[in-house]
């Protein structure tokens, strides 16, 4: 079964906040995808805290680690 939530992050390169879709059935994970506004790359980390029953997004610039 799909667990789908939508989220919003905020582009890193320009700043526009973006929503996206994300499918938690299979767990955290990390991904890629270009910001819809200055179609740059994005970095970005889904975790899941099932303890509090949370989903976690985060986004950063393609090759600079997560804080």
């Amino acid at each position: 079964m799909r667990n789908y939530t939508e989220k919003h992050v905020q582009c890193p390169h320009c700043e526009h906040k973006i929503g996206l879709t994300l499918d938690a059935s299979n767990g955290s994970k990390e991904f890629h995808d270009d910001c819809p506004y200055c179609h740059r790359a994005i970095h970005l980390n889904m975790f899941i805290d099932s303890s509090q029953h949370q989903i976690n997004l985060t986004a950063c610039i393609e090759d600079e680690p997560f804080s």
